[in-house]
């Protein structure tokens, strides 16, 4: 492995632990607020990703030096602007350590990991933030939430896994759930 390809893991492994420190904070000054819950977990992959491939060259692998010397801001409101302003920053680091290496097997998990933050971390946060700028911290059109950020119960086609196309609106009492009637 060449040094700039190992100076870009390295750098790559430092910002995917800082996140997770950060995500963790929040948690920790939260509690289990999503999309945070669901979003440390992947950072930890990811961290475990570019270890992995530091371990199959025979590279050390440095320690984090951000666990539990983060600490959250003061509304999940900021940490979900924070978040998403991270995720952006995540993406172009990702962008620009791409165009210095050629190692194949490099380029693919930072791609992955790229696409991942690209593809599901910035939306989340986008949702959270929105959500916390309207004032619902989680609820749906129906309004039943559990006080966790956990809402809605799974009235799109995708049973509450975000696979739904989106075009359902309850009808009547809320409780019912959704009869597909498209949105105007």
């Amino acid at each position: 492995m060449d040094q700039t390809t190992l100076r870009a893991i390295h750098e790559a492994l430092d910002d995917e632990y800082q996140a997770r420190a950060r995500y963790r904070a929040v948690l920790e000054r939260f509690g289990e607020a999503r999309p945070f819950s669901n979003i440390v977990q992947a950072e930890d992959r990811h961290a475990r990703a570019l270890s992995s491939l530091l371990r199959r060259h025979g590279q050390p692998v440095p320690p984090d030096r951000w666990a539990g010397r983060v600490s959250a801001p003061a509304s999940l409101e900021q940490a979900c602007e924070d978040a998403v302003r991270s995720e952006i920053d995540n993406e172009a680091m990702y962008e620009r350590l791409l165009a210095e290496i050629r190692d194949d097997e490099a380029r693919t998990v930072m791609r992955r990991l790229q696409a991942a933050s690209r593809e599901r971390h910035r939306p989340a946060f986008l949702r959270c933030l929105a959500r916390h700028r309207r004032g619902d911290e989680g609820s749906t059109a129906g309004g039943r939430c559990d006080g966790q950020g956990r809402c809605g119960g799974g009235r799109g086609r995708g049973a509450g896994r975000g696979r739904g196309a989106g075009r359902c609106r309850p009808r009547g009492d809320a409780g019912r759930g959704c009869d597909h009637e498209p949105r105007p």
